[in-house]
């Protein structure tokens, strides 16, 4: 009969400019997809030579090694007999094209180009590609020399066109066309193609998987179909983590899921699915059938090879399943732990340290590395080789196999924490504890013989002595003063990450781990190059909010005891003296906002693309219940002085993992002036401006009230006799 068709997706875990890992990637995703029968294996966006580029996609060696590699798999044994369809870069006519290579047997098919760049968020794919623009047209691309030598091909299809097999008809789109308002599916559906795929460098953040999962099981809902989704997994070089998800799709429901989270560099997920359940669905759709006898035809490039199997009757096909998907808490648990052991193992560095404190924050950075160190132990239990070579390097033993979570968090995860005559015996002994129940090395140091040497210098130097505020100092001798504590922290830390295995006899050093949570970052409620400045920071782009309710996912199932009165103590600096031997200091207090409202303000400012003026308009309905308009005007105004007054910090802000939409990161994703006026003198007036004209209505609707309960209780014949009797009528 012909109708079952095998296909194969796959999520790998691409490096940018790894060609020779990438490939080895490739290929072993390939003879995966062969030995489970599939016909047609569809990879990655950009997977030659990894998506996360940048500005090496304007080097001509970047698009020279993409056709290097792209040699090796056409000339290769094991690319025979299977349709193999790969990302790379292609310069057509001096013009550069993120682009999908589609071949069979040593013979290139097609070059289809994206036509729709995403170009909003982390994405900059304008800044280096093309979009195709010619709908449903083909031109010839001429081969380089090193192609044409395996091919005996001289040039081949270039453009907008669809593969028309023996059996069934593909199309393919390429990761932001799915997620386009005029999506090609939805014409090459109605022109007769039945098999859609999507080749995608998507990365995580909090909440998005299930937006995905929707789009792709909606793209065949309509007019049935079979959709292949590919995608980038890993850390493939900076704040990104792309997270599989790769998935089958047919006629609006999931056939197969791959993992969102895993430490498995390649995964191939594989579906026999029936055609004459795409055509048996699209034969009731009257609506489509007419729309498809008017669409404009897609070219076709036919292919003389077939999905499916001649005598294939007994072949049994794929059923739906549900999806599932991760909680928030799930995602914070295993997204970061997963970028934190690519980032260690392809940095070659030994381990992690961490200023633990005792609060919220370092507490969930450590859980964090306590998470990747129980994915490591599972993924070598279940015979990932490639983690137990990365593990046993990284230890520095080639015999070693993790096994407890615990004791490998010993050999790879230091903690530290670094008292001062500010800090309490509360947070001291809550790091402690913390440090031993999830097993790291816990080293305790105290700071004050460096920073009383800090500032002794400017003592000598000035002949001035900086005091605290409870002692009488100003608030400028203040905040210099807690400064200094939190930069010899950031200094201590490095230097203890350089050369603790040192001491410990040991090789090897340690990434220096931040904890600065996305709300503090973007009220600027840390010190420049204090402890916020590290390597990388795994929490840099998770609210307080989540963070707690992380901390709560901990406690219910890592069972750490020790957090629970980390998650009851109020957040603290512990930079000012404590009174009575207790903290004093208040984060919530000293911003002058809470982490909830913080969250909102940055979800306004960023996502809802909201200045002064408008924040405070859509917070005057949002917390009417709460407050007054003058004391929303208040809150607004604060925010933006604070915000506007420390977005410097953000130039310098450590390297964090990318999971909120709301993310001040200077880098790539929030780009604005570091330089305001703080003043705001326009916008706030326009705010009081609209509080003085709500005050004014509020306060007449008041008395207007009143008028009308006197009338109420003093009817209008009353008032009428009462004025006549003073005018003497009546």
């Amino acid at each position: 009969m012909g109708r079952a068709v095998t296909v194969a997706t796959c999520a790998l875990n691409q490096w940018a400019l790894d060609f020779e890992g990438n490939l080895e990637r490739i290929f072993r995703s390939i003879d995966i997809a062969k030995s489970k029968g599939a016909r047609y294996r569809l990879g990655p966006e950009l997977e030659i030579c990894g998506y996360g580029c940048s500005d090496h996609y304007y080097e001509p060696d970047t698009l020279l090694h993409s056709f290097q590699v792209l040699a090796k798999l056409l000339e290769s044994p094991a690319t025979q007999d299977i349709i193999c369809d790969v990302g790379m870069p292609v310069l057509h006519r001096n013009a550069r094209y993120n682009c999908r290579v589609i071949f069979l047997n040593k013979k290139i098919l097609l070059i289809r180009p994206k036509i729709s760049l995403a170009n909003t968020g982390n994405y900059r794919e304008l800044r280096w590609f093309t979009p195709w623009s010619k709908a449903r047209h083909v031109e010839e691309y001429f081969l380089p020399r090193i192609i044409q030598e395996v091919t005996g091909q001289e040039t081949v299809p270039f453009g907008d066109a669809v593969l028309a097999t023996k059996d069934t008809c593909l199309g393919a789109e390429i990761c932001e066309e799915l997620w386009a308002p005029n999506s090609p599916h939805i014409e090459m559906g109605l022109d007769g193609v039945e098999i859609f795929t999507n080749s995608s460098g998507s990365h995580h953040v909090l909440r998005k998987a299930q937006a995905r999962v929707d789009l792709v099981n909606s793209a065949t809902a309509k007019n049935g179909g079979i959709y292949i989704l590919a995608n980038q997994k890993g850390c493939d070089g900076d704040r990104l983590y792309y997270d599989g998800c790769a998935m089958i799709s047919m006629n609006g429901e999931t056939v197969a899921q791959g993992s969102q989270f895993s430490l498995d560099d390649v995964e191939v997920l594989v579906a026999t699915l029936d055609l004459e359940d795409v055509r048996s669905y699209r034969a009731e759709i009257s609506s489509c059938n007419l729309a498809a006898s008017k669409v404009n035809p897609y070219p076709r490039v036919k292919v003389n090879f077939a999905l499916s199997c001649p005598d294939d009757i007994d072949v049994p096909t794929c059923m739906p399943i549900q999806w599932r998907h991760h909680s928030p808490e799930e995602e914070i648990s295993l997204g970061p732990a997963c970028w934190l052991w690519d980032y260690l193992r392809r940095s070659k560095q030994a381990g992690f340290l961490l200023p633990l404190s005792g609060g919220i924050d370092s507490s969930a950075t450590a859980c964090i590395v306590y998470s990747m160190c129980h994915q490591v132990c599972l993924a070598v239990k279940n015979g990932n080789a490639d983690v137990l070579a990365d593990a046993r390097r990284i230890v520095n033993d080639e015999v070693y196999i993790p096994e407890d979570p615990r004791e490998f968090c010993k050999r790879v995860f230091t903690t530290c924490y670094m008292a001062s005559e500010n800090s309490s015996q509360d947070t001291c002994q809550r790091a402690k504890l913390l440090a031993e129940q999830i097993g790291s090395y816990h080293i305790n140091l105290n700071i004050d013989v460096a920073v009383k040497a800090v500032v002794g210098i400017f003592c000598v130097v000035t002949g001035q002595t900086p005091r605290f505020s409870v002692h009488g100092g100003s608030s400028r001798e203040n905040l210099a003063l807690q400064n200094v504590q939190a930069r010899v922290r950031m200094v201590l830390a490095y230097l203890f990450a350089q050369l603790t295995l040192w001491a410990r006899g040991m090789p090897g050093g340690l990434l220096v781990l931040g904890s600065a949570n996305v709300d503090e970052s973007l009220r600027g409620y840390l010190t420049k190059y204090d402890c916020s400045s590290a390597d990388i920071n795994p929490i840099g782009g998770i609210s307080k909010t989540d963070l707690k309710n992380f901390i709560q996912y901990c406690i219910e199932n890592f069972q750490l005891t020790a957090l629970r009165s980390i998650m009851s103590a109020p957040p603290t600096a512990e930079l000012e003296p404590l009174l009575d031997g207790q903290i004093a200091q208040i984060d919530e207090v000293d911003m002058g906002m809470t982490y909830a409202e913080l969250s909102i303000y940055g979800k306004l400012r960023k996502m809802a693309k909201a200045g002064p003026y408008s924040m405070f308009c859509k917070l005057i309905n949002m917390w009417k219940e709460i407050c007054t308009p003058r004391e929303v005007a208040s809150k607004v105004k604060h925010f933006f002085r604070m915000y506007s007054v420390n977005r410097h910090k953000m130039t310098t802000l450590t390297p964090s993992y990318h999971a909120e939409n709301y993310s001040p990161d200077d880098n790539r994703f929030d780009l604005r002036p570091f330089l305001y006026n703080t003043s705001w003198s326009w916008q706030f007036r326009c705010i009081d401006k609209q509080v003085n004209a709500l005050c004014f209505w509020f306060g007449f609707s008041v008395w207007w009230g009143v008028f009308y309960i006197i009338l109420d209780f003093f009817p209008l014949k009353y008032w009428t006799k009462v004025l006549l009797d003073s005018v003497g009528v009546g």
